[in-house]
């Protein structure tokens, strides 16, 4: 079994900003980072910290994931050289925490489940409702001889593993079903009456900006909260790597996978034009372009965030729309 690319969506928020998003896309595994717009000065060389952290972090992830290292284990070396890099390039020492880069990140891997772990409550399965809760061991490949899914046992299923931080997402649909993997709806959500609340209290429009000096302060302190307690992304810190959250599926040939960046995904979660399964169907259908084209429509018309509140008029929003087979 391999993951074949449909289509690719990258769209940059704005014409002033670099897009902070980057994405790749193995045999064996696809990726979507999202680097989290800097609050402040820049540290590194390049466009934006934030663009850096996501670009070096999906080159570096590609990189160990083709050398055949197991996901967690990709993920832990690239947090490694993503530390060392830092270090070497910073033009000065963090002094806060909210001058670290940081991204959210969705990785999806297809692995050999003959590693599969015993534990009956390390396992899950995603037969029809795609349910229940990971955790196994992971390798890379899928068993030899693989060919069409739906005919073989169901430990002989291409086993994929879903590893993430933040608010990237991915959608997987299979058996007429689809469902949403990752975080993605809880935390645009909340951050939707983050800054409703901050609209009201300072009398601003809610897509204002997050560098204005009525919401900067209060943003700096919340990232000031990032590699802490339940909130980690992927940064230059090697503990991230323990924080990871998984889940692992079994796909059956022609499962279709849709992994974004919370920019796109906020047709689902901010201005409610889709749930999970029409917007699999429009994207399958329509296409990923059709879909950017709309997103940017809808926040043309709200530019001022009256209607849909956020942080700013248009985040950056990329999308991989890949197939199982």
């Amino acid at each position: 079994m391999s993951l074949k690319l449909i289509e690719q969506l990258s769209l940059a928020g704005s014409d002033t900003r670099p897009n902070e998003d980057s994405f790749a896309v193995l045999e064996h595994a696809a990726l979507v980072m999202d680097g989290a717009t800097p609050l402040g000065p820049s540290l590194l060389p390049g466009p934006s910290d934030a663009a850096w952290i996501a670009q070096f972090g999906a080159r570096r992830l590609s990189a160990h994931l083709k050398d055949g290292d197991a996901p967690r284990d990709a993920l832990k070396h690239a947090l490694e050289d993503a530390a060392r890099s830092f270090i070497g390039l910073t033009r000065e020492p963090i002094r806060e925490k909210w001058q670290t880069p940081c991204a959210s990140i969705m990785l999806a891997v297809e692995f050999d489940d003959t590693h599969w772990p015993t534990q009956p409550r390390e396992v899950a399965t995603a037969l029809g409702s795609l349910g229940r809760e990971p955790r196994p061991a992971s390798m890379r490949f899928a068993p030899a001889g693989v060919r069409a899914a739906a005919k073989l046992p169901e430990r002989a299923r291409p086993s994929f593993e879903f590893l993430w931080f933040g608010d990237c997402a991915a959608l997987v649909e299979q058996g007429g079903e689809v469902m949403l993997v990752g975080e993605a709806l809880e935390k645009r959500k909340a951050e939707a009456k983050r800054a409703r609340r901050i609209a009201k209290e300072k009398n601003i429009s809610a897509a204002a900006g997050i560098n204005r000096p009525e919401i900067e302060p209060l943003l700096r302190a919340a990232r000031n909260r990032i590699n802490s307690g339940s909130n980690w992304l992927f940064s230059p810190d090697v503990r991230a790597a323990n924080h990871i959250a998984r889940k692992t599926l079994l796909l059956s040939q022609d499962a279709t996978l849709l992994i974004a960046s919370d920019g796109f995904l906020a047709l689902i979660t901010d201005y409610d034009s889709y749930d999970a399964k029409s917007l699999m169907a429009a994207a399958k259908s329509k296409g990923l372009a059709a879909l950017g084209h709309e997103l940017r429509a809808i926040e043309e018309g709200d530019a001022l965030g009256r209607k849909y509140a956020r942080f700013k008029k248009s985040d950056d929003s990329t999308a991989l729309l890949l197939r199982v087979g």
